[in-house]
């Protein structure tokens, strides 16, 4: 993203208002906890008693080998210089973040369609080219689809004739704090689809992207006279496929989680970002000591801080919902069971009988690929790609374009 004066000359840098990385105090004793642990394993290291993972076992044993040969003390004391080395570093890359002056700044597309906290925006409402529902996450903005001017999967999508329409979820609002999976796809997409019918008079494209994609295979599979394809983006479905073990995990903390959801109503933004954090709890250090001391007025650091504000912004999830993916999704497997169902009706891909465009980012570590490819198994007339790439980075990379926005475009122009 090139700078803009709106963000940097011209005006003062905002105040820190930023709540991210979030939650902040996790991700904060978790880098501490790291940097402790490393004085802490010393004495460990040193007697030949540290375990290693299997990973690291040939590592660790020229690590051992090269000990014996140094002063402990001397070393001891290298590595209590290099943490706090690092930790500084970590806090200096939380601070430039916090601190940064820029601000998303895009112009708003029109509301074509509203009802209690989601709307449909209208990204070309001058274009009579292909009409385009693309439905993200319930638990995250909308908006990484529309991250900055120069990384923008809906304004690119613009520029190549097509009239694509954002499903813009919102946060739950009074009635949707009592929505099931079924209202949503019932109550929000299917009037959103009609609305586009009513305005494009033509048959339309679904795109849904991770969680959105099971959303829009459902519309797409309730709703084939009026689709003409569907494209689903790193979208699970074999939730058992990959690591059963970290779905097992899952429904079992969707069962801890029951008091809170009784209580709350929902699943708070913190607590979907310390889920996601286990994945890898250590990311969020490597990212900060990496953005430090980078030049804040460069592309990448703009574009790193506005990939976090969109991680940092994410949306509570609804309890009847969050129990449908827990239980459901997660612990039941109900998607590739069969025992997944809308309004009474089993949703069943395989029932689906249009075209469709099923992408795997290989390096997907949030949606295994091997859940995502029972999908592309699953569709009579699947057209599978595997881009080499990571499940955000898929939409919002240096590498975007080329990978997954063109191979997407094209296949969307062979349906007309």
């Amino acid at each position: 993203m090139t700078p803009h004066s709106e963000h940097f000359p011209g005006k003062p840098p905002p105040p820190s208002g930023r709540h991210g990385p979030r939650p902040l105090p996790l991700n904060l004793i978790t880098a501490a906890s790291l940097y402790l642990s490393s004085n802490a394993a010393l004495p460990l290291l040193r007697n030949g008693s540290l375990n290693w993972s299997p990973s690291l076992e040939k590592a660790g044993k020229s690590l051992l080998d090269a000990l014996e040969k140094t002063n402990p003390d001397v070393f001891a004391a290298h590595v209590e210089t290099l943490s706090r080395a690092r930790a500084a570093e970590f806090v200096a890359g939380l601070e430039q973040y916090r601190n940064h002056p820029y601000r998303r700044d895009l112009s708003e597309p029109e509301i074509l369609w509203t009802d209690g906290s989601t709307q449909l925006l209208d990204y070309n409402s001058e274009s009579k080219g292909q009409p385009i529902v693309i439905v993200p996450s319930l638990i995250n903005r909308h908006y990484i689809l529309d991250l900055t001017a120069e990384s923008s999967f809906m304004r690119w999508l613009v520029g190549q004739g097509f009239r694509p329409f954002l499903v813009d979820w919102g946060a739950p609002g009074t009635v949707e704090r009592n929505f099931t999976m079924t209202d949503y796809i019932t109550q929000r997409l299917e009037p959103a689809l009609d609305r586009i019918v009513d305005v494009c008079a033509r048959p339309i494209s679904v795109i849904g992207y991770c969680m959105g994609g099971l959303l829009a295979t459902s519309l797409a599979v309730r709703n084939q006279d009026f689709v003409n394809g569907l494209v689903l983006l790193a979208t699970p479905w074999d939730f058992h496929s990959g690591d059963v073990g970290q779905a097992k995990a899952m429904a079992d903390v969707g069962a801890g989680l029951a008091p809170l959801l009784q209580a709350v109503g929902e699943v708070p933004v913190d607590v979907i970002q310390t889920l996601f954090s286990g994945l890898d709890p250590f990311l969020v250090e490597r990212k900060f000591v990496g953005f430090a001391g980078r030049d804040m007025q460069s592309k990448a650091a703009i574009a790193f801080v506005a990939l976090e504000d969109w991680v940092n912004d994410g949306v509570p999830l609804a309890a009847a919902v969050a129990r449908e993916c827990f239980a459901g999704w997660y612990g039941a497997n109900s998607p590739a069971s069969g025992a997944w169902r809308v309004e009474g009706e089993v949703v069943d891909p395989t029932a689906f009988k249009k075209p469709s465009l099923v992408v795997i980012p290989s390096t997907d570590r949030i949606v295994p690929p091997q859940s995502a490819a029972a999908l592309g198994v699953a569709l009579p007339f699947a057209t599978i790609q595997r881009p080499p790439a990571g499940h955000i980075g898929m939409m919002v990379g240096r590498k975007a374009e080329a990978q997954v926005w063109k191979p997407v475009a094209r296949w969307l122009e062979e349906l007309s």
